[in-house]
């Protein structure tokens, strides 16, 4: 019997998890990573270490097992009826199982003056930060710069704005929301990150909205100008608001498609022999947008299809987000956003919190009996080994929760 091809389109982290763990657990048939960026897979989450020297660029570089890996081939068509693909040079690939690994891109939100002119992409002091080449131009433009604007305030916002604050630029931050990462953090833990962003040299404008980039024809290149009119002055801008799962080939293909491409719990698509794993997939009706579940889901099909079980199957994460590296590190996971009301109306939850203030450090559990249901941990990770464990595998919790926010206390 000959051995199947198992094409997989990108060559992002999720392609490069599935390549290596599929010949890992024994899988022998032939696979080929077709990317659409001129180099090797590699870690994106570490991009804002390579902007500051931390990591440089091969260090972050993943295996891909025995794979055949084929850079700067972007495939722009596929037919599921046929088994086969067309990429951007006119050459078509035929495939036994087609995995769509196609990422995600980055959401440029209707700011005016984003744009070059002539509409072809960014203005050249106007970022965005999603691969190696986006890395080494806002490396060798923050070279030359003394301030920098970064709009949004999520984990990219502040990781970007801790990375060019460390390379010795004035940074500010524009963000909508009420407060930093309101999705995983609350405001008490957001106002720390703030107050540490403050010491490191970044401001952050909070429930401001960026509605135009404008030239200014002074000592600084351009101006962010904020709904109110107030305008940020500035040597460069880092546009950090979220991404998008990139789902025109699945759409065009004419696989169902959603937020993201809908898949089941097998990570098959609506067509046969088609599977998404990573940034583009949606499962039951949630888009996560992370590695830790991107690299889940590639564990599972390559389980699958390597044969090792072939009744592996995905049924959702429970990642905590995290930022790390450096100060200012955190992790957040679950339910951190319950509020007085919730607490009366549920004598179950409890909240547990330690802040202090001189180390910069801020932790909350919160349980609804004997199970963690959220976690925040500000400025000290030492316990979210255990933590993170006793979260997903929804344990109970010892009968004094409180020691697992210290060191001391995990170790016992």
């Amino acid at each position: 019997m000959n051995a199947r091809h198992i094409a997989v389109v990108g060559a992002g982290m999720a392609a490069a998890r599935f390549a290596e763990r599929y010949h890992a657990l024994g899988g022998t048939d032939r696979i080929t990573l077709y990317g659409a960026e001129p180099r090797a897979p590699y870690n994106r989450v570490l991009l804002a270490d390579v902007l500051t020297g931390r990591h440089d660029a091969e260090a972050i570089t993943l295996p891909v097992g025995d794979a055949e890996l084929r850079p700067g081939s972007e495939a722009v068509a596929v037919d599921p009826g046929a088994h086969t693909f067309e990429l951007a040079d006119g050459r078509t690939e035929a495939w036994d199982e087609l995995v769509l690994a196609t990422g995600a891109n980055p959401v440029l939100p209707p700011i005016r003056g984003l744009r070059r002119p002539d509409g072809t992409g960014l203005r050249d002091d106007v970022h965005a930060l999603r691969t190696l080449a986006d890395c080494a131009r806002l490396a060798e433009d923050a070279g030359a710069a003394r301030r920098a604007v970064v709009v949004g305030g999520g984990v990219l916002g502040v990781s970007v704005a801790r990375a060019l604050a460390a390379l010795g630029l004035a940074v500010e931050i524009v963000h909508q929301g009420p407060h930093l990462i309101e999705r995983q953090l609350d405001a008490a833990a957001a106002a720390a990150l703030r107050d540490g962003l403050r010491r490191l040299g970044v401001e952050a404008y909070l429930g401001n909205r960026a509605r135009a980039v404008v030239d200014t024809g002074g000592t600084r290149h351009c101006a962010v100008e904020l709904a109110n009119g107030y305008r940020l002055g500035t040597d460069l801008v880092v546009i950090a608001c979220g991404v998008r799962p990139r789902t025109a080939l699945a759409h065009t293909a004419g696989l169902d498609v959603e937020t993201g491409i809908v898949v089941d719990d097998t990570l098959a698509t609506s067509a046969p022999h088609v599977y998404a794993i990573g940034d583009c997939t949606q499962h039951r009706g949630t888009v996560h947008g992370l590695s830790g579940p991107a690299w889940e889901q590639a564990d599972v099909l390559a389980a699958r299809l390597s044969g090792a079980d072939p009744d592996a199957l995905y049924q959702g994460s429970r990642p905590p987000a995290r930022l790390t590296a450096g100060p200012l590190e955190y992790a957040a996971f679950g339910e951190v956003h319950l509020d007085t009301e919730d607490l009366a109306a549920d004598p179950e939850l409890q909240v547990l919190r330690l802040t202090d203030a001189t180390r910069g450090t801020y932790k909350k559990l919160v349980l609804r009996g004997e199970r963690l249901i959220g976690a925040i941990l500000l400025g000290d990770l030492a316990t979210v080994g255990e933590l993170t464990l006793a979260y997903q595998r929804d344990a109970p919790m010892p009968e004094r929760p409180l020691h697992l926010l210290t060191p001391y206390g995990a170790s016992r």
